[in-house]
């Protein structure tokens, strides 16, 4: 699993770059429409990590049924 958030970080800056050069108006219709594929691809792997890593956590809370998840809004040592 310490592979997994790497590359979706990876991913998600790949897809706000991507994002960026689309925004500016520089690309054409043809660069336009590859770099749509590339953010469709990138979209569906985040999708993916995410499903996943949601699919482990509820593995995790199904093995503890007194466990809860924490709140990590108010935490002081982020």
């Amino acid at each position: 699993m310490a592979n997994k958030a790497p590359q979706l970080e990876e991913a998600l800056d790949s897809l706000e770059a991507l994002v960026e050069r689309m925004e500016s108006g520089e690309l054409t219709l043809e660069e336009s429409l590859q770099a749509f594929e590339q953010g469709v691809k990138l979209t569906r792997e985040c999708q993916q990590a995410l499903t996943q890593a949601e699919q482990k956590v509820r593995i995790l809370l199904d093995q503890d049924p007194e466990g809860e998840p924490a709140s990590f809004e108010n935490r002081d040592d982020v």
